[in-house]
């Protein structure tokens, strides 16, 4: 399998994934904008080639650089990033080269929040009701119908960027005099709830061969307005409604081969489930190694065994509950790094740094902890996040 992967080295999870697939025997073509010497060693073993172009935005230097793959090494059979920005990047390219996956006529529907709906109405689980393009007409009549609050947000792109949760009449006045002119937004009726996500890997049959589930107790756009912290916690088990509406959304797009993640809110006034989104990519913020923590696997492995040979097996069981809580720097926290480590050192997995590129979201720094319980985890996380 020639397997040109695009962006390799960002976000650096990437690296995991081609290093997986250079162990499976496939052949990792790596097109990137970073220098090749700036790459990890071991992203470097596992590149048969590099190409370096100045400008990943540039389509004619990612043409140029499939097209030298293609003479040097035959036809491409796979051309995939592992990052949500460059959804359509990768679609374009598969569609000039006829490679297998998803092509630009269809990527649209990954890429903008009002072309999911369909989807989810398709798949008979509910979704938020929405007005594409608000404007102050269109605004008050949704509103009156729906009522304040309200979330507005970009149609296109992924994360909190530029959401905003709207109270009331002087907010939603202000929404609309500074909002981007360049920029399409959606209004969303608000929900109150927590976040559910499905995510796992679906074989080129379209079988789920991989299967976990995240809870998120925050509100995402809420820690990126505030500059907050955030935990969330990796479930041993997933619940069977989630399960059961995870796959009818993955049978409604027709999605094959590919890692998945989608958010579903659990609505605290009547227990419902919600669609929100669906990302058809490993999720964010630790959320893969916090799988691998939860399930004992390796799932960039088992990703990359789909991939190359195709599914097999049924998905493995949970053994443990994963958290993660991160820190700002700006705020001050009761217990400093040495006493968590004396304190929990058993239970912590991992600490690190964030990129800055994803430090209002994720946090500066951030702990990964296990324990058997949900409750143990909700635990750690409070002894981490205590705040003077």
């Amino acid at each position: 399998m020639n397997f040109v992967f695009f962006s390799p080295h960002f976000p650096s999870s990437s690296g995991e994934f081609a290093v997986r697939l250079h162990e499976e025997g496939a052949t990792v073509l790596g097109i990137g904008d970073a220098a090749y010497d700036g790459l990890s060693p071991r992203l470097r073993a596992a590149l048969t080639e590099y190409y370096r172009v100045g400008d990943m935005e540039n389509e004619d230097e990612t043409l140029r650089a499939a097209g030298y793959f293609t003479h040097k090494y035959g036809k491409i059979d796979r051309f995939e990033s592992m990052n949500e920005h460059w959804l359509e990047s990768d679609a374009r390219m598969r569609t000039n080269f006829n490679v297998e996956g998803t092509k630009a006529d269809f990527v649209d529907n990954l890429k903008h929040k009002s072309k999911m709906k369909a989807f989810f109405r398709q798949s008979g689980v509910d979704t938020v009701r929405f007005l594409k393009n608000p404007d102050r007409e269109s605004a008050a009549a949704f509103i009156e119908q729906n009522g304040f609050p309200v979330v507005v947000k970009p149609d296109l792109g992924s994360g909190a960027s530029h959401t905003y949760k709207l109270s009331d009449q002087d907010e939603l006045d202000y929404f609309l005099h500074t909002r981007p002119r360049d920029t399409e937004f959606i209004m969303e009726e608000f929900i109150d709830g927590i976040i559910l996500t499905y995510d796992g890997l679906i074989d080129r049959d379209g079988i789920v061969r991989f299967h976990a589930s995240h809870r998120f107790e925050q509100s995402i756009m809420k820690v990126v307005s505030d500059d907050d912290h955030l935990r969330y916690f990796c479930l041993k088990d997933v619940d069977p409604e989630v399960e059961r509406a995870g796959r009818s959304i993955l049978a409604a797009f027709g999605i094959r081969e590919r890692f998945f993640h989608i958010e579903l809110f659990r609505s605290n006034k009547d227990g419902r489930l919600i669609a929100l989104e669906v990302n058809m990519r490993p999720p964010g913020a630790w959320m893969t190694d916090a799988i691998n923590y939860s399930y004992d696997v390796d799932v960039y492995s088992l990703w990359a065994k789909m991939v190359v040979h195709g599914g097999s097996g049924e998905p493995p069981r949970g053994r443990y509950y994963t958290g993660y809580a991160s820190r700002k720097d700006r705020k001050t926290y009761v217990r400093g790094h040495e006493e968590i480590m004396r304190q929990l050192g058993g239970e912590i997995v991992r600490y690190d740094a964030i990129d800055e590129i994803f430090s209002r979201a994720s946090g500066n720094r951030a702990y990964q902890f296990r324990a058997e319980s949900l409750e143990r985890v909700r635990e750690i996380a409070d002894y981490i996040q205590a705040e003077r």
